[in-house]
């Protein structure tokens, strides 16, 4: 019954559309509305219809809808509808990533253009455009404290350059994805300005108070975000005569999302970024979306259920299009993003793996798999149509957010445990060769993040330093090691920009007092094309790198058990220095590739009774290392596997792995 109710408030609501978007003859779109249009209508209903305005509001949003379809162009609309009909085409192990700023890594986006077949010689496929629109300059927060969500930053470009970068990206195979921030703009956009020249209308786009009446009451549960740069979550803006929710840094002002308009807004934004071609949106904060008093303000339902309209309403007027979501949160958390209680993404088809990658910082520092092993089997499993973006590094800090369960579990203390991790990877622990420094040091519980490039952390400049070939040799192991680990893992793999030829700490940052107080620049570098030009040179540091990687993406692209359907099993080894999983193939679960990685300075041994009942998969004297090519030695018919070394490995006698 109230299906037809809803179906019936969409013709009236369909009547009351603009003359213009009557005319227009599309067909597919009111299609996709009609089939969704109960979900988009019971989502914003429960957001929303306790509002005066909520009819005129519903109006505004398949306007918004409708316009972005109009706007789409026949070629992408194509697209779109290749994707409806092939709707896992995003879980196949063909699509390997690479996230990068425009600026440090070609200068601008016509550099970007010109360094795609560089990118294409790795083997990269999906690249990750960091945040390119208009900000300040003195207070960006790295792209992310926006001033204007439709212009880019003209030191980078235009919107022409982003439009002809995806065009020829697709022409080439590739995929491109950007940033949409939505939890906050910079406080220099038009709408903060608006609010702060006393235009109500704005003002209601944030959160705003006259006292510390309400920010007081917020304070007393909400967590800080940057407590060394930004304490606080509010700030006192002396034009506006208000204080302003500011959760991220005092030029961040929060958006309102219990104003409808700011729903609207957002989508609007988003779908115009669809619409130059970008395939993936990746949505920044998305954890932060909704605010309640008496709470964290983080993971809120409501949070949730703006996503899902937000997906609803994008399956509409751009279906071809996924959502990343950038939640990091605890594991327990992390995987609602995907949507609860469901088995396609109701909410983004892809999160961040942010618990993987600090386990596998865990594994390095102490040379054991224990709590990777441990954290990963309290990980809930991923809805099916949906996928993991799995990474070592990104351009953000490496939080140490275990569960303290998992912790105790594998027999540590939880705040010893994470002193000695900050210890390690900031070189006070005298036996590390990491180079990192901490981040967001809480001086009231002593926790801290911590930052550092991939090489440095991983021991390589200690030891080109020391001009030592043994300690440079174990670095790079230790680097194509993590990075066989996202590989192979399940879902796509992200290489941040200058791992593949072991960029070091850039600390000029230093110099800029704009950067300088904050360290995660020392990992946001500017790419030496010299130095990458070193990949030709055989022994160097960068072909050793460039190479393992090429080698093992090209390998991870013609297998297809590394797609992601689910088909990953971990198995309980004896040996705590080891980690290994297996994937089997989709449509044969008896075929299958055994990884094992080795995370001990020391070779280690794998027994072959470890594989349980999936003995009969492997004989060891007949596997074969998938990506050298050769057979693995065996002690006793143990399987030995080298320091920092790792094995993707087939049984010869299963054959049709590729």
């Amino acid at each position: 019954m109230y299906e037809q109710i809803s179906h019936s408030l969409l013709n009236e609501i369909l009547d009351e559309l603009r003359p213009e978007i009557r005319r227009q003859n599309i067909r597919h779109f009111y299609t996709r509305l009609g089939a969704n249009f109960f979900g988009i209508h019971s989502l914003f209903h429960h957001l929303y219809g306790q509002r005066e305005d909520f009819k005129a509001q519903t109006v505004r949003l398949v306007e918004v809808m409708a316009q972005g379809y109009i706007l789409r162009s026949a070629e992408l609309e194509e697209r779109d509808m290749a994707r409806e009909k092939d709707h896992n085409w995003f879980l196949s192990q063909e699509w390997v990533g690479m996230a990068l700023y425009t600026d440090g890594f070609a200068g601008n986006l016509q550099g970007v253009r010109g360094r795609l077949g560089y990118l294409q010689e790795l083997g990269i496929n999906l690249v990750h455009l960091m945040p390119i629109l208009q900000c300040p300059a003195g207070a960006s927060d790295g792209g992310y404290a926006v001033s204007d969500f439709r212009r880019v930053d003209a030191r980078l470009g235009t919107l022409d350059d982003v439009s002809i970068l995806a065009g020829e990206m697709r022409e080439r195979g590739m995929l491109l994805a950007l940033d949409v921030v939505l939890n906050h703009t910079s406080d220099e956009h038009e709408w903060a300005q608006k609010a702060r020249q006393g235009d109500a209308k704005y003002q209601d786009y944030y959160y705003s108070f006259k006292d510390r009446h309400v920010p007081d009451m917020f304070e007393q549960t909400l967590p800080e975000v940057f407590p060394e740069n930004a304490p606080g979550n509010f700030t006192w803006d002396e034009a506006m005569g208000r204080w302003v929710m500011t959760v991220f840094n005092s030029y961040q002002w929060d958006l309102n999302y219990s104003n409808p308009a700011v729903f609207i807004e957002m989508l609007d934004i988003t779908l115009f970024w669809a619409n130059l071609g970008a395939d993936i949106i990746r949505l920044d904060a998305v954890a932060f979306l909704w605010k309640k008093i008496g709470s964290t303000c983080q993971n809120e339902r409501e949070a949730h259920l703006i996503l899902q309209l937000l997906k609803d309403c994008c399956q509409v007027s751009a279906p071809g299009v996924l959502f990343i979501a950038e939640a990091i949160v605890a594991p327990v958390e992390v995987i609602k993003y995907f949507g609860e209680d469901a088995v396609m993404a109701k909410e983004c088809e892809i999160a961040y793996n942010a618990t993987y990658m600090a386990l596998l910082w865990d594994a390095i520092a102490t040379q054991s798999a224990k709590l990777l092993r441990q954290g990963l089997r309290s990980l809930p499993d991923k809805l099916d149509r949906a996928t993991w973006l799995n990474y070592v590094r990104c351009h953000d800090d490496i939080g140490l957010g275990f569960d303290d369960a998992d912790i105790h579990r594998v027999g540590y203390d939880p705040l010893a445990h994470r002193r000695f991790l900050i210890d390690y990877f900031t070189g006070v622990y005298d036996e590390s060769p990491a180079r990192g420094q901490p981040f967001g040091r809480n001086l009231k519980t002593g926790d801290a993040r911590i930052s550092g490039s991939l090489a440095s952390l991983a021991g390589l400049e200690t030891a080109m330093e020391r001009n030592d070939e043994a300690q440079i040799e174990q670095a790079i192991a230790r680097i194509l090691l993590l990075h066989s680990m996202i590989l192979s893992f399940g879902g796509i793999p992200l290489i941040y920009y200058g791992d593949e030829i072991g960029t070091l700490n850039d600390c000029s940052f230093l110099q800029d007092e704009n950067k300088a107080g904050d360290n995660r620049w020392m990992h946001r570098p500017r790419i030496n094309w010299d130095k990458a030009e070193l990949r030709y040179r055989r022994g160097s540091v960068e072909q050793r790198l460039f190479d393992g990687l090429k080698k093992m993406i090209a390998v991870r692209k013609e297998i297809p058990a590394f797609a992601d359907f689910n088909n990953r099993e971990l198995l309980e080894v004896e040996n705590p220095h080891l980690f290994a999983f297996l994937r089997t193939r989709p449509d044969n679960i008896n075929q299958a590739v055994l990884v094992v990685g080795n995370f001990s300075a020391k070779p280690q041994y794998l027994n072959p009774d470890n594989l349980g009942n999936r003995r009969g998969l492997f004989h060891f004297s007949q596997i074969t290392d998938l990506c050298s090519g050769e057979s693995p030695s065996l002690f006793k018919e143990q399987l030995v596997i080298p320091p920092f070394q790792f094995y993707w490995l087939s049984d010869r006698r299963a054959g049709g792995l590729f």
